[in-house]
């Protein structure tokens, strides 16, 4: 027996085709996105404007599978961190993390991740596969239920979870357009931010994708030196290499580019990182986000003092380099950046 494909991985115009091959109304494309994106819908079942005989025939083909949450944490700042566990066995970590302005969904795109970043737990188990798009939505659909006991409902994404998006780059791309359709999940493009260790193709690549999602950049580095030690990435793509592919991306796009930058004390925290910044961020449309570092037991790193944070981001501020920080969420379940770990 064949195994059903999860229908969230089709794109509408995708679904459209499929109803034209069984030679039904094509507006029962609509009527069944609304039912999963907007209604929340884990059933055709559910779906009670569709005939009996045409759900049988979805049935037959496809599947609306949710995850088994395996684990649900509650941080006192409110962040809920969930382990899932998908259809083959593996194990992925999904972020939730809700404020008095906005909800937040950080979304993983692979289970573990390739790159090995030498200060961020995720790599640390190494990587499984590439996530499907489907398997990408569905964060986001039990994302957006659990946030009904917020504030605020689910409003912003940000590829940022396990794995590196650039490297499942169809399926990632393909998951932002459903997430972005208007007759999908209908989230602005600007409210979904994608980040890269610095895959300078897929930039490059993602430049005439013709979205104004918002690419961010996990710099880490302040120079091609640092930046090997801390991201085995930088030797097949350098710093230098990075930087003019992000001028190059502005140019292409006219678009913002945020530079994430985590803070190692006496590593990354420093006089010279702030005037090697200066020079590698000369022609480019940027901003900083600066990071604190997050505890992980298998590197001897530390954060540096809240004093010595002010400081260089006030150094940063003083050489005409824009920078705020991004404090800490969740730390004490461990989903705080760098920290999310596949088991």
């Amino acid at each position: 027996m064949n195994k059903k494909e999860n229908i969230l991985n089709l794109l509408y115009s995708e679904l459209v085709d499929y109803l034209q091959g069984l030679r039904e109304k094509t507006y029962r494309a609509t009527q069944i996105f609304e039912w999963i994106y907007q209604k929340g819908a884990w059933t055709f079942d559910e779906m009670k404007n569709l005939p009996n005989e045409f759900r049988d025939k979805l049935k037959q083909k496809y599947q609306i599978k949710p995850f088994q949450i395996i684990k649900k944490q509650i941080s006192q700042d409110g962040t809920t961190k969930f382990l899932f566990q998908l259809e083959d066995g593996e194990k992925i970590e999904t972020v939730l993390i809700p404020s008095s302005k906005r909800t937040t969904i950080c979304l993983s795109t692979q289970a573990g991740c390739k790159f090995g970043c030498n200060f961020c737990a995720s790599g640390i188990g190494g990587w499984q596969r590439d996530l499907s798009t489907a398997e990408i939505l569905m964060q986001v659909l039990h994302a957006k239920e659990e946030a009904k006991n917020h504030k605020n409902p689910l409003s912003h994404l940000v590829y940022m979870g396990v794995g590196e998006p650039f490297d499942n780059f169809k399926n990632m791309m393909k998951s932002i357009r459903i997430i972005n359709d208007k007759k999908g999940l209908n989230v602005g493009a600007r409210r979904i931010t994608v980040s890269t260790c610095g895959i300078i193709p897929k930039i490059k690549e993602f430049a005439k994708e013709g979205l104004q999602v918002e690419l961010s950049i996990s710099l880490h580095g302040y120079d091609n030196e640092s930046r090997n030690i801390l991201m085995p990435v930088n030797r097949k793509y350098p710093f230098h290499e990075l930087m003019e592919a992000c001028r190059e991306y502005v140019k292409e796009t006219n678009r913002q580019i945020t530079f994430e930058y985590i803070l190692i004390k006496d590593v990354t925290c420093t006089e010279r990182a702030a005037q090697a910044l200066k020079r590698a961020f000369k022609g480019i449309i940027c901003k900083m986000n600066l990071i604190p570092y997050n505890s992980v037991s298998e590197f001897d790193y530390f954060a540096p003092s809240r004093q010595e944070i002010y400081n260089f981001q006030n150094r940063l501020e003083a050489i005409g380099i824009h920078a705020t920080l991004r404090m800490p969420r969740g730390q004490d379940v461990l989903a705080a950046c760098g920290q999310l770990r596949y088991k």
